[in-house]
């Protein structure tokens, strides 16, 4: 599969748009501490680049007073020698006090930007997150915050200062050599920055080419290593290397191109800075010849020629920078920019729950726009209620989960807690009513303690010891060395099924909704341990209205009520006795499933 296209820039992005989009960051708004700073790091800049320019003239005076000769010069020339190393020395000075007082603006910034496209990204709905590979995303980010500082820098230290320092050096050089060293110093100036400009648009393509096959590369690492257990299963663990190798050895072959026409460009400058510095020092010595400059002059202009040439040596690297950094910078904010397909209503209120009753009305709703799931499905389970929905494999059980979440919304019709339309109050409201324990019980790679107290936000160590003895899983956190600070590795590996479910338990009674869904809970798990999970779930259950969506008929058996969807309508409902009379889809997937049962008994035998 190729790599996700909507995580690259759309071709002709404006790049002057995109900073104009991140100027905000830079300049916050009610944060006078980090304009104070930013306006005293561009005063620093000025000082340092005023220091950076007197120092040439400095040297000049020293060679000029040392060709002149006789003692009573020395002192004057040793004078004009050191300041001209004060002033080497308050440059750099002035450089670094400039990044100290800067450095919390780059940070902030970055930080800023990095929350909110976080934040945005825990907003977007789960078809966006099914839809794109984590690597990507994560890749796409990671290469948007890196991007900011060092793009920051380049553009007000090494940009904006090279400018002054051009104007400056036109003005000094008119001054003191005359008009055609101006005119030669512009057009070379203007030559550079043309051919950097052009080589590196070209590198830039292989630039971007080769960040597109890293990302493929990462996204196929990541897949592989969370795929872990797959791999092992059916030995493929040479089959990923190859794919992994592919994606590598593509990137490699980028990267050499890039890096070798890094070189093309560096001869390139080099060529044409050294013509102009050919130029300039031979029309100097010209002038010494004919008496218009000194030894002095020479100096001053090889030495303003290096310190110019200095930052647009760099102009490659920092076009190129810049460049990327606003390429990344676009990828980020098309996250941002990303549509929420679920959205709260503007001045929505909050979910109040006083009689936790939950009622489908009508609703339709598919994934696709040519493939419908619900068919107009209605039903309601009453406060207190212990229903359960069960049906063929895409009858549309686990769509119920969802649109409850509401992670989806329906096409029509709706879905009501306490009589309250779940789109016409927030999400967060809705989903702090109802609690989950799904099939596959995904812990954080952290202990055990803090997987429980997840379940609600300040939750203290006594709501997770109370909650684990509820889940009947305290006794095997005490038996554990470390107790609740035992980790429980990625996704929760290092537990076994039965003990991850009842962490998951543990998880939802810290929160201690009322309404709670066990989506196939129990699915994924041995008879015996099944038997004690369901015990616990009974209990869990109690003064709760509980759905609970189910493969395995007899985990529900008991329940106040079954709903047996068919192809997303509700083909019948009624208690487990009355729906075996009835001899309807129930009954025949009751008799299938005992016989399956009794199949495994005699194979076990």
């Amino acid at each position: 599969m190729p790599p996700d296209q909507t995580l690259r820039p759309p071709p002709g992005y404006d790049g002057w748009a995109t900073l104009r989009r991140f100027l905000p960051y830079l300049w916050p708004a009610g944060r006078a501490d980090l304009r104070a700073r930013i306006v005293g790091a561009m005063v620093l800049v000025l000082l340092a680049k005023a220091v950076v320019l007197a120092t040439p003239l400095a040297m000049k005076k020293v060679v000029d007073t040392m060709a002149a000769g006789g003692d009573p010069l020395v002192w004057v020339a040793l004078s004009f020698a050191i300041a001209y190393t004060a002033g080497r020395f308050l440059g750099g000075t002035f450089d670094q006090v400039r990044n100290i007082v800067f450095e919390r603006v780059g940070q902030e910034a970055t930080r800023v930007l990095a929350e909110d496209t976080f934040a945005r990204l825990h907003q977007l709905s789960l078809r966006f997150h099914l839809s794109r590979r984590t690597g990507e995303i994560t890749k796409t980010i990671e290469r948007g915050t890196k991007s900011i500082d060092s793009m920051l820098y380049f553009l007000l230290f090494n940009i904006a200062p090279t400018i002054v320092e051009l104007l400056a050096v036109g003005i000094i050089f008119y001054t003191l050599f005359g008009l055609p060293l101006v005119i030669a110093t512009a057009i070379t100036v203007v030559g550079y920055i043309a051919a950097t400009r052009w080589i590196t648009e070209w590198r830039t393509h292989l630039r971007k080419k080769m960040n597109d096959l890293d990302g493929t590369a990462l996204a196929r690492a990541v897949d592989s290593l969370l795929n872990y257990e797959t791999v092992k299963f059916f030995g493929a663990e040479a089959r990923e290397r190859e794919r992994y190798g592919d994606a590598a050895r593509s990137y490699a072959a980028a990267a050499i191109k890039s890096e070798n026409s890094l070189g093309v460009l560096n001869i390139v400058q080099s060529l044409i800075m050294n013509l102009l510095m050919l130029f300039a020092l031979g029309f100097s010595v010209w002038q010494w010849s004919k008496g218009r400059l000194t030894v002095g002059d020479l100096v001053a202009v090889q030495t303003y020629l290096t310190q110019l040439f200095r930052p647009l040596d760099m102009l490659g690297f920092v076009y190129r920078t810049i460049r990327q950094g606003l390429i990344d910078m676009a990828a980020m904010f098309k996250l941002i920019d990303t549509e929420v397909e679920v959205a709260d209503a503007p001045g929505a209120p909050a979910l109040v729950v006083t009689r936790p009753v939950v009622t489908f009305d009508d609703v339709v709703f598919g994934y696709e726009p040519d493939r419908t799931i619900l068919h107009g499905l209605s039903f309601e389970v009453p406060a207190g209620g212990h229903y359960a929905i069960v049906g063929p494999s895409g009858a549309g059980k686990s769509t119920i989960a969802r649109l409850l979440f509401r992670f989806y919304d329906p096409w029509s019709g709706r879905i009501l807690i306490d009589g309250q339309d779940i789109r016409a109050v927030t999400q967060d409201s809705v989903r702090a009513a109802i609690g989950i324990v799904p099939q596959d019980s995904v812990l954080f790679n952290d202990t055990i303690g803090y997987n429980i107290a997840y379940g609600r936000d300040g939750a203290g160590h006594e709501d997770v010891v109370r909650a684990a003895r509820d889940a009947a899983i305290l006794p095997f956190v005490e038996s554990l060395p470390q107790g609740f600070d035992t980790e429980v590795g990625e996704r929760g590996l290092k537990l076994s099924g039965g003990e991850k479910q009842r962490v998951a338990i543990a998880r939802t009674l810290v929160k201690d909704p009322p309404i709670l869904l066990l989506d196939e809970a129990t699915s994924a798990l041995d008879s015996r341990t099944e038997e004690d999970i369901l015990t616990t779930l009974h209990t869990v259950s109690e003064h709760r209205t509980s759905i609970s969506i189910a493969h395995r008929l007899s985990t529900v058996a008991d329940a106040d009520r079954i709903l047996v969807l068919e192809a997303g309508r509700l083909a019948e409902s009624g208690r487990h006795g009355e729906l075996l009379r009835k001899g309807g889809l129930y009954a025949d997937m009751w008799a299938r499933q005992q016989t399956e049962n009794e199949a495994l008994d005699e194979a076990a035998e």
